[in-house]
């Protein structure tokens, strides 16, 4: 049986201003692509340098996307590697600037001038006896609401992408240590689109393999009959 060859693939694209998901059809030319990432990036055409990456974390690129009449298959991008886009000249697009805070006049208030205020948060968490500042008894009635979220159960996780369909296991349902309030739903996704192995910031919920984890809000898992279907990159995304 002939295996086809896939005709577009998932990646990373990372600017100084921006990090997101994106398809990307194997046949368009490096030209193309630095059109589309304008949009996405906000550096111009002309400023753009491209390389590709195995990951965020490499400090060594696999190789530079130079030769603008090439199609992006020449370069052998697979499936969520990292194009870094470098802008030549950021005086020109401003780039980094969104992120860039140290200009800024930082306006602020010692303890005692802002514990007087009445129009902040401390003053609005006293006045209605939020956190730290409820009562004991008040805080000893909150019950954790029951969820039909069994662990073990198919799911699918809303996503705003069309036809795009986040599919994978329900791991684990309670709070957790990296928020205060609320319950997080933990998810083995069928394939490598999460952000973590089941751990964060050193705490082990459940365990997978590396990228095939996440936590995310229950208002966001339908649980169901959900086979494992494969990614389909048969359409570019605009």
């Amino acid at each position: 049986m002939r295996v086809s060859k896939p005709i577009a693939v998932h990646v990373f694209v990372v600017s100084p201003d921006t990090r997101s998901e994106r398809r990307f059809d194997l046949h368009i030319t490096v030209q193309q692509l630095k059109n589309k990432l304008e949009v996405i990036t906000g550096i111009p055409v002309q400023n753009q340098s491209i390389a590709l990456y195995n990951s965020e974390n490499d400090s060594e690129a696999l190789c530079g996307l130079n030769d603008d009449s090439r199609p992006l298959g020449f370069y052998g991008i697979k499936d969520w590697q990292v194009l870094k886009i470098t802008d030549l000249n950021p005086a020109t697009s401003f780039t980094g600037q969104l992120s860039d805070v140290s200009q800024v006049e930082k306006f602020e208030l010692s303890e005692g001038e802002y514990a007087q205020r009445q129009d902040t948060v401390l003053s609005y968490k006293q006045r209605h006896k939020i956190g730290r500042f409820a009562d004991k008894d008040q805080e000893e009635t909150v019950s954790v609401p029951h969820l039909d979220l069994p662990v073990g159960a198919r799911c699918e996780v809303e996503t705003s992408e069309e036809g795009f369909h986040k599919r994978g296991t329900v791991r684990f349902v309670g709070a957790t240590k990296f928020a205060k309030t609320g319950l997080w739903i933990g998810i083995e996704y069928d394939e490598p689109i999460g952000k973590n192995d089941g751990s964060v910031q050193g705490e082990r919920y459940f365990t997978c393999r590396p990228s095939f984890g996440v936590f995310v809000r229950p208002e966001r898992v339908k649980v169901g009959d959900f086979p494992v279907e494969d990614i389909n990159f048969d359409e570019e995304e605009m």
